[in-house]
């Protein structure tokens, strides 16, 4: 364990310090090697079996995106941690021993940031999967913050999962991500046509949620109104 650390460290140092050379004089060949072996330390990271690890790989994978690395081995390594607990489970003795809400939750942020179809489509798995609250609060941001709703998957999927909560456990951060999130979705796709995702934002705006999270649902309703009616005016 001491050597993997070691290397880890080695690696993540400034590449000048590394190569001996200044950023500005490195080849492509140079930053493509470079890329490669933070891709690889990522994906290690990701699979280590410590939520410590998997935090410094998430951290690495922050500011690999902001970079603008968005490299398959990167979605793959936040696919990974983003289902791991919940759909890749490890057990000890029948206990589970593998799942960390906060690890998934700063997943989602990234693959919100992300933002291709690919991130996309990882969200809208650990919808399915997950059961924490504060992870699917983010998911739903993330998927906001993407915007890309062809077929109309993501928002009825957000649908589903907080008409799943409100039958069992209401949230209120989390109906509030859901109504941001369909005002946001209803902009960016040319309104919302989803009649599940219409009941619940009318029934978060009278349902069991703090007035503050229903007064937000029905501004909601009147501004994708709005929006749809001004749409059909300007064709």
């Amino acid at each position: 364990m001491k050597r993997f650390f070691l290397f880890v460290s080695i690696v993540s140092m400034p590449l000048w310090l590394a190569t001996g050379q200044q950023t500005d004089e490195i080849s492509v060949e140079e930053s493509y090697l470079q890329e490669s072996v933070e891709n690889m330390i990522i994906r290690e990271q990701s699979r280590a079996e410590s939520r410590e690890m998997k935090m410094i790989a998430l951290q690495y994978i922050g500011e690999a995106l902001d970079r603008g690395n968005k490299s398959e081995e990167i979605r793959q390594a936040l696919e990974y941690m983003g289902l791991e607990g919940v759909l890749n489970q490890g057990r000890e003795n029948g206990r589970l021993i593998n799942n960390y809400p906060d690890v998934r939750r700063e997943t989602a942020i990234h693959l919100g940031k992300m933002g291709t179809p690919e991130a996309k489509d990882t969200l809208l798995r650990m919808i399915y999967y997950d059961n924490e609250p504060m992870v699917l609060q983010e998911v739903v941001k993330s998927l906001a913050d993407i915007g890309i709703d062809d077929n109309g998957r993501t928002i009825s999927t957000i649908a589903w999962i907080l008409q799943k909560f409100d039958n069992t456990n209401p949230d209120n951060l989390l109906a509030l991500s859901a109504v941001e999130a369909f005002e946001k979705l209803s902009g960016s796709n040319g309104g919302l046509r989803d009649p599940n995702a219409i009941q619940m934002l009318i029934r978060i705006s009278e349902g069991p949620y703090i007035r503050p999270v229903q007064m937000r649902a029905k501004q909601a309703l009147i501004n994708i109104r709005k929006a749809q009616q001004q749409e059909r005016q300007s064709n």
